[in-house]
């Protein structure tokens, strides 16, 4: 089988990148940035192809990578990870052992403040439990991906019209249509702490939007059991979340995000 990494990032030399990120397999890159450019490189033996596009949203950025994706698997990733020597002999040795799996989650070293997720070992991934995973463990099967049309939803995530989800949105809806998912207690890699003063394209703090957009989110994952799983999850988090916004003010927007899933500039005072 054959390995390759899709890289979103924003604004970077993406030769340096590769070495930053000790990217050991093939790759596309997609770099969102101020012009049109195309650049097919070999990289300690690797082909990399790097896309320059004048666009902006980390869904755009994924789907644009994942059309262009032709190997057997597929390795999501983001410009501040960097990854094992032997990361990708580590994802094909586990699509190896598992061959009716169609998506392998893997553990990502990140600051424990960040840590959403740890899989200690092999389990199942589903409906219930599919929401904690970010994109940089995700790897799949690029036919299965073709073959079910899924893709990154351009709505969710930094740069769209929601402020995060957009994860939790591609593989709930891989779920629904069929792919077995499990998760796998390797390491391949370690998130970096951002250089040079560059701040996260989506997250401003726990505020009225962020709560509203989780709302809008919860709507497209659970439908009508949103209402219970957005206290489920203000209960687990409030501890912290609700420090700047009430837990009961929380829970409100959360709802209001559900019902009326407008972007967040269209929601008025009034409406509030």
């Amino acid at each position: 089988m054959t390995l390759q990494l899709l890289v979103s990032c924003v604004g970077q030399d993406v030769h340096a990148l590769c070495g930053q990120m000790n990217i050991g397999s093939d790759a596309i890159i997609v770099n969102q940035r101020s012009e049109y450019a195309e650049e097919v490189f070999n990289h300690n033996g690797h082909i990399v192809k790097a896309l320059s596009m004048n666009e902006k949203g980390v869904g755009l950025s994924r789907t644009t990578a994942l059309q262009r994706a032709s190997a057997d698997i597929v390795l999501f990733s983001d410009e501040d990870i960097v990854y094992t020597d032997d990361y990708e002999q580590l994802v094909l040795s586990e699509f190896e052992k598992n061959p009716n799996i169609d998506m392998i989650l893997f553990n990502v070293k990140v600051v424990e403040e960040r840590r959403t997720y740890w899989t200690d070992a092999p389990h199942r991934v589903h409906l219930w439990n599919c929401g904690r995973y970010p994109a940089y463990s995700i790897a799949v099967r690029t036919k299965r991906l073709h073959e079910l049309n899924i893709t990154y939803h351009l709505w969710f995530g930094g740069g769209g019209i929601y402020s995060n989800g957009e994860d939790s949105l591609f593989i709930s809806e891989a779920i629904k249509k069929g792919m077995k998912l499990l998760a796998v207690p390797a390491v391949i890699g370690e998130e970096k702490p951002r250089e040079n003063g560059r701040t996260s394209t989506w997250f401003n703090g726990y505020d009225e939007k962020f709560f509203y957009d989780r709302g809008v989110l919860y709507h497209y994952l659970y439908g009508a059991l949103a209402p219970v799983m957005t206290l489920r999850f203000l209960l687990k988090n409030r501890s912290y979340m609700c420090k700047e916004i009430p837990y009961k003010e929380a829970k409100m927007l959360m709802r209001y995000g559900a019902k009326t899933r407008k972007p967040w500039e269209e929601i008025t005072d009034g409406d509030r």
